[in-house]
């Protein structure tokens, strides 16, 4: 009988820790095993986000990489275009500015010659002078056929 009545009692207490846990320790744990659920499933929804924000940025970075090259790439042409542009313009400069010189340099070399014609001139008119002088062997006064050295000179 001992072992009916201690069977009995055990099941009874059984009975009262079972209907005791179910009452009072299984709903907090169970309260906190689904929120632990629930932070387990916002964090890998988190992670999830965050992955897809990550490959969005890395797409956008890409993006932004490629149109700044592109970029680099269209300001760099046209630096050499404008580089090309400032030596021809300075051919340009550079020819205008030789033709100027030569030109320059042609009206200088036309009075020059002009200046060593009327010297010659003079000088033909002097000799003229003096060999007709010799030739005749008398002096012609220069004031007084200075006008005629000077028509002289101007026929030649």
């Amino acid at each position: 009988m001992n072992l009916n009545l201690t069977l009995i009692g055990q099941a009874i207490a059984f009975a009262v820790f079972v209907w005791f846990c179910m009452k009072f320790v299984w709903p907090p744990v169970m309260q906190a095993l689904q929120e632990r659920q629930k932070k387990i499933a916002d964090g890998l929804d988190a992670a999830s986000r965050a992955t897809r924000d990550l490959e969005l940025a890395q797409e956008q970075a890409a993006e932004q990489l490629k149109e700044s090259k592109e970029q680099a790439a269209e300001i760099i042409e046209q630096a050499h275009k404008r580089a090309n542009q400032m030596v021809e313009e300075a051919r340009d400069n550079a020819r205008l500015e030789g033709e100027r010189m030569i030109e320059s340099a042609r009206g200088e070399i036309e009075q020059e010659t002009q200046r060593a014609k009327e010297e010659l001139r003079t000088q033909v008119a002097t000799l003229a002078i003096q060999g007709a002088e010799r030739i005749l062997d008398s002096s012609i006064d220069e004031a007084k056929h200075r006008e005629l050295v000077d028509k002289l000179a101007a026929e030649l």
